[in-house]
């Protein structure tokens, strides 16, 4: 595949979320942004190294007690299933900050010492004020800021369900990427035993094992990013990150940029599964054209055919018809 578009710090599309949303987003492929954090404060202090950057964002402890993983050295900080996929080569506990920073400093310090993991540790929670001084300005300000900080590891294969923008503050990540399309060269695991609400591909830890994930490698696209560098990644884009350094913190912001209502895609999908993914194949691929001429529309608006006003509940979708439609189809789950 080709390199990712890279976008300069005065481009245009990051004048503000707006602009992110028309000119990035819309066009739903990965990009990277060199230096859009440079000036944020947690990056300016980890130019000081990453220890200065875990006593930045001790500045800000309330006292929290997120969730760490903690490994042994042997798997590398390689996050992952046991053999036979009998439960996780890690384990997790609620500990205090400064008590899971100093589980990452002394791997760092001893090779031979645990290595350890937060993952997702949301700002606001654990963290009050860091968010409103570490802002990206293409961000709407009312997204969640998380923090990832450990030692090096490589987290898994996975999509996000959500737009992505992550941000290095310290160390270095390393993004591995492959499209959403490439789902059945992954050999992805189950979708209710999963290390962190995602399911995972199986083939990246094991390429050997799965002869079709030479086929995805094909299309991988790699890029490596260094503090104040950012990605944009688009919902369901598959991606496995490996943080580099002996200690590394990154941000990021998930939100749902194209939402039309309250309802997730992903939830459509689970529930299409229970109640067509069983029945015969020729019935299958009956209601597969359906949902192309309805929801995936190759060939524009079902309707095109009738004027607008002759389109009834159809119409316009983002309208009061969302809200229509909605409530037929949970008189429906409920029985009514």
């Amino acid at each position: 595949m080709p390199p990712l578009a890279e976008l300069s710090g005065d481009d245009p599309a990051l004048a503000d979320p707006a602009a992110f949303h028309a000119r990035v987003i819309r066009a739903a492929k990965p990009v990277v942004v060199r230096g859009l954090g440079a000036g944020l404060a947690a990056v300016k202090a980890a130019q000081a190294g990453p220890e200065a950057a875990l006593d930045h964002l001790l500045g800000y402890d309330n006292g929290g007690q997120p969730e760490l993983f903690l490994a042994d050295p042997e798997i590398g900080g390689r996050y992952f299933y046991r053999e036979n996929m009998a439960g996780f080569n890690f384990t997790r506990s609620k500990v205090p900050l400064a008590e899971a920073f100093a589980h990452i400093r002394r791997h760092a310090a001893d090779p031979a010492a645990p290595t350890a993991y937060l993952g997702s540790m949301v700002a606001s929670v654990y963290l009050p004020g860091f968010a409103e001084a570490n802002r990206l300005g293409v961000v709407p300000p009312e997204i969640e800021t998380r923090l990832w900080i450990g030692n090096a590891s490589h987290v898994a294969c996975h999509y996000d369900s959500y737009e992505n923008l992550a941000c290095v503050i310290a160390g270095s990540r390393r993004f591995t990427l492959y499209p959403p399309d490439a789902i059945g060269d992954l050999y992805v695991g189950p979708i209710d035993n999963t290390m962190a609400g995602q399911p995972a591909s199986l083939a990246s830890a094991d390429p050997e094992r799965f002869p079709r994930f030479a086929a995805a490698r094909e299309r991988a696209i790699t890029v490596e990013l260094a503090p104040g560098d950012a990605l944009f990644l688009p919902k369901l884009w598959w991606h496995e990150v490996e943080a580099t350094g002996p200690i590394n913190v990154m941000l990021n912001h998930w939100w749902d940029a194209t939402a039309t209502g309250p309802d997730a895609p992903l939830l459509s999908m689970l529930f299409a599964m229970i109640a067509l993914a069983e029945r015969p194949e020729a019935e299958r691929m009956a209601f597969r054209a359906f949902f192309d001429h309805y929801v995936f529309r190759p060939e524009g608006h079902p309707l095109a055919h009738l004027p607008e006003d002759q389109r009834g509940i159809l119409r316009d979708l983002t309208g009061p018809a969302h809200g229509q439609v909605r409530a037929m189809v949970l008189r429906a789950l409920r029985g009514g």
